[in-house]
């Protein structure tokens, strides 16, 4: 079992910025990536950033130049730093985990979702 940890959401105006966190913790072997994906109403959960236990990181189009992602090893932590935020931003934000237990079974685990909504 991992527990997946979520916290930085909330509202903020267009053009504000937003720091997300993500701290996974439990059965976790080895760590392959972490990463962030979003739902909006209506839409389908798109991925918006991830990065690998490497450091490549990899971007969905529409937030490339104005969100970045980054890692904490050590404490198993994600981060998505969110700027120049826009009102499509709005959706919940899921954090992901890609991981492997001490069987080296993989898993993909997802966090409960925290709330962005940036006004106009």
């Amino acid at each position: 079992q991992v527990q997946l940890v979520e916290s930085g959401g909330g509202l903020v105006q267009a053009g504000g910025s937003l720091r997300l966190s993500c701290a996974a913790s439990g059965s976790i072997f080895r760590l392959n990536a972490m990463g962030w994906y979003r739902q909006a109403p209506g839409k389908q959960r798109e991925l918006v950033a991830d990065i690998t236990s490497g450091g490549s990181t990899n971007y969905g189009d529409s937030v490339k130049g104005r969100f970045t992602i980054s890692d904490d090893n050590v404490k198993n932590t994600v981060y998505l730093q969110m700027n120049s935020l826009k009102p499509e931003d709005t959706a919940v934000y899921y954090c992901n985990v890609k991981y492997r237990d001490s069987n080296w079974y993989s898993y993909s685990s997802w966090g409960q979702g925290t709330q962005v909504t940036v006004s106009s």
